[in-house]
């Protein structure tokens, strides 16, 4: 019944928000589907992004700056560092090193700018390591190696798997566990590997299919699942609502 009920509810976000277009890209046009958050960078229905290793790296900057921030402020630190430089790891790092108050001014509108100065350094030599040894940008890495880079726990780990290597990884954010707990499917105190776990053995899309629910999660929860009672007069998904705990 788990099963067929987390894809049941994909199906039901789906139908009521429709395709959602993610991850956003500040130099592409795109569309907004459905008008909050950002106004461009969405491309509903083209899962060819990213295209090109410009991008990816554009994700994964994407997904460290937008960890406790909401995404317009990331949008904006991504316009911010696209003056100063390209969006590749040698980039990144030598444009840190050689000025790092004018990047920190960059990222600032972001938050928590020392931390994540120092995440994306990181990470620029994560993938410059990589490259060192042999492999090449396009290769994925693996889960547990992204773990070890100081600022990469496992959402933002998951984000760039998912969103810019195009891997089977869900990504388990706030939104998620607040909706699934209000329906009862988990708890929202359970851990993220349980949860991750959960949503992997149960939900039986493809890879863009899980690009698609975590943007459509988020969709959803804007509306219902910002403020307490969370799930207020969700009925959207009240048909699905169980009683495991």
């Amino acid at each position: 019944m788990y099963k067929n009920n987390i894809n049941l509810i994909y199906n039901k976000l789906l139908e009521t928000y429709s395709y959602q277009g993610w991850w956003p890209f500040i130099g592409y046009i795109g569309v907004n589907p459905t008008k909050t958050g950002a106004i461009n960078g969405y491309h509903p229905k083209d899962y060819d992004f990213p295209k090109n290793n410009d991008q990816k790296f554009e994700v994964i900057i994407g997904s460290i700056l937008t960890q406790n921030t909401a995404w317009p402020s990331v949008e904006q630190a991504l316009i911010n560092l696209s003056k100063l430089i390209d969006f590749n790891p040698i980039s990144i790092l030598n444009f840190a090193e050689s000025n790092e108050n004018s990047f920190k001014d960059a990222i600032r509108c972001a938050g928590f700018v020392n931390q994540k100065f120092e995440y994306l350094k990181n990470i620029a030599k994560f993938y410059m390591n990589l490259e060192r040894e042999g492999e090449k940008r396009d290769k994925v890495p693996s889960r547990e190696s992204l773990l070890k880079v100081k600022g990469i726990g496992n959402e933002t780990a998951d984000s760039i798997l998912l969103f810019a290597h195009k891997q089977k990884q869900f990504k388990i954010d706030a939104y998620t566990k607040r909706i699934f707990s209000y329906l009862g499917y988990i708890k929202e105190n359970d851990n993220y590997m349980s949860i991750k776990n959960f949503f992997e053995t149960n939900f039986s899309g493809d890879v863009n299919m899980f690009q698609e629910y975590h943007a459509l999660i988020v969709e959803h929860a804007k509306r219902y699942y910002s403020k307490k009672p969370y799930g207020l007069n969700d009925k959207i998904l009240n048909e699905f609502k169980i009683n495991i705990y």
